[in-house]
């Protein structure tokens, strides 16, 4: 096996020199390199940002739990301190895509976007376009906390860089291991009740959820419960997540940013193969008989979160405890379950820039070296403390030196309402001195039993040059598409495995074939 491709983590940059062929891709930020209208008066380093008052417009994704962007401490207490105030901009999770699209198909933009969920292609493509500034230099110059981390953490650059040498959004910088990936939470009280051991393989888990649905654990008297559920997925190549967290137990990894396993250096993108039609026949059986979510594939983000938190749930998926916080103690996290063949591998993961293209700045903003300076102090363990905790005395307090929510402050039920980064997304720095709410006790111990599981090497997407990035993009529009669209008619029965000869013959039509060579191309050219 080789090296490690200077020890890159996996990248959320599926792809990022995808260009839309549509695009131009030598066309360049019309502003870029002229100095904003008050950067004389923004200064490099310490508060105030400015010393006249600024007002920046940015526009946000809001989760469920959130509250008004507006009443929040971190924004609140940060205009002060910076001088700079903003005004967001707030759309729900569901349908934020959407309204994302039609802001830059308008060209109504803001100033900046924050939480702003750029994929890779959007980025590319909003860059090249001119909507969004190249920010390489304004990193240089007006952002210290994000330029050090970048040298501390040398897979970031790559990761946001376009192979012309543009940087274009800013990711979510993760330096916390269990705030990268989901835990495996199965429900304790209803194992014990149940007197059921705790699952270790595919074969066990089917038993177990066969148990949870059949012996009313819950104790009500009516067949309610819900044995095993995940996240709904994406849509149209963006994967499906219970497919992404059971893949491992059959020995399907998720290397170079895709749905691709290494073996002797060899790339096989295993959509079409044998031990893909185990995995999704395994799904298929739980779906059939009521053990898997029938909502899986239709409920909202809100709706998920609220099934973990009713206590009502056996077995799901989730970074930490925060949704369920007031039932934890009924959950635990388990391993990776071992499947027919004997795999076990924890085959779902994140990088260090964990949340792809969080932040940006358009071509219509008039302070660009104001808005990195005020971005930046988030990549900061104090501004990350701020955007995370809220005030000193009044939401948090410290012990041995990392902040703690009260716990007068915890049993108001307002902490998801404070801060942005509940619900993902945020554009800030999650280390171990800031992670305490998402990495207590119960969720560390839910991430050893991932550790061992996890690859040796997982290795990052890959650069592709413009021409093959093209390629690259042209085949993948249409097999993601097919492949989710298909995998989720496998899954749910409206499409019989009798059907499965056609499915891969369809995948060769698509060329995937051609896309396993560009991506084995690549990996052949990675620094051994």
């Amino acid at each position: 096996m080789r090296k490690p491709w200077k020890q890159l983590t996996l990248s959320t940059m599926i792809m990022f020199s995808l260009v839309l062929s549509g695009c131009n891709s030598g066309t360049e930020a019309t502003n870029e390199g002229v100095p904003g209208k008050h950067a004389a008066d923004v200064s490099k380093e310490g508060f105030p940002i400015v010393t006249e008052p600024l007002k920046l417009k940015m526009f946000t994704r809001s989760a469920p739990v959130n509250g008004p962007f507006k009443d929040m401490p971190v924004f609140q207490d940060y205009a002060k301190k910076s001088n700079v105030q903003v005004e967001f901009s707030e759309v729900p999770t569901d349908g934020f895509q959407e309204k994302k699209n039609l802001l830059f198909a308008s060209n109504e933009l803001p100033d900046a976007l924050f939480r702003a969920g750029l994929s890779p292609l959007e980025t590319i493509r909003y860059g090249t376009s001119g909507q969004l500034i190249p920010l390489e230099n304004l990193i240089d110059a007006y952002a210290p906390n994000f330029k050090k981390l970048m040298e501390q953490y040398p897979e970031i650059r790559p990761a946001i860089t376009t192979p012309e040498g543009h940087i274009y959004s800013l990711p979510a910088v993760v330096t916390l291991g269990s705030a990268r990936m989901d835990k495996k939470w199965i429900n304790q009280k209803w194992l014990k009740k149940l007197g059921l051991k705790e699952p270790e393989t595919t074969e066990d888990l089917y038993q177990v959820l066969t148990t949870f649905r059949d012996n009313d654990p819950n104790g009500n008297g009516k067949q309610d419960e819900i044995p095993m559920t995940a996240r709904a997925g994406g849509g149209q190549g963006q994967g499906l997540p219970v497919v992404a967290m059971m893949s491992g137990s059959f020995g399907l990894d998720m290397q170079l940013g895709y749905n691709i396993n290494l073996e002797d250096d060899k790339v096989n993108i295993w959509m079409g193969n044998e031990r893909n039609k185990e995995l999704l026949m395994y799904l298929n059986k739980l779906y059939q008989e009521k053990l898997l979510d029938p909502e899986i594939f239709s409920h909202t983000e809100a709706q998920y979160l609220a099934k973990q938190a009713s206590g009502n749930t056996g077995f799901f998926f989730d970074q930490t405890n925060n949704p369920f916080l007031k039932i934890a103690d009924q959950y635990s996290g388990i391993a990776p379950l071992q499947g027919p063949h004997g795999d076990r591998l924890q085959s779902q993961g994140a990088p260090v820039p964990r949340d792809f293209g969080a932040f940006a700045i358009t071509s219509v903003n008039e302070d660009p070296e104001a808005t990195m300076r005020w971005i930046d102090y988030f990549y900061s363990e104090e501004g990350s403390t701020l955007l995370r905790f809220g005030r000193k005395g009044e939401h948090y307090e410290l012990k041995d030196g990392i902040p703690f929510y009260k716990e007068d402050f915890l049993n108001s039920g307002n902490q998801a309402k404070i801060t942005p980064y509940a619900g993902g997304g945020a554009p800030h720095l999650i280390s171990e001195e800031v992670a305490s709410y998402i990495n207590p006790p119960q969720v560390q111990e839910a991430q050893k039993k991932l550790d061992p599981y996890l690859p040796i090497i997982r290795y990052s997407s890959p650069m592709f040059d413009e021409e093959t990035a093209r390629k690259v993009e042209i085949l993948r529009n249409d097999i993601d598409k097919y492949y989710e669209e298909q995998s989720t008619k496998f899954i749910v029965g409206s499409l019989s495995f009798d059907q499965w000869n056609e499915f891969q013959d369809t995948l060769k039509k698509m060329k995937i074939d051609d896309l396993e060579k560009l991506y084995q191309d690549a990996y052949d050219t990675m620094e051994k």
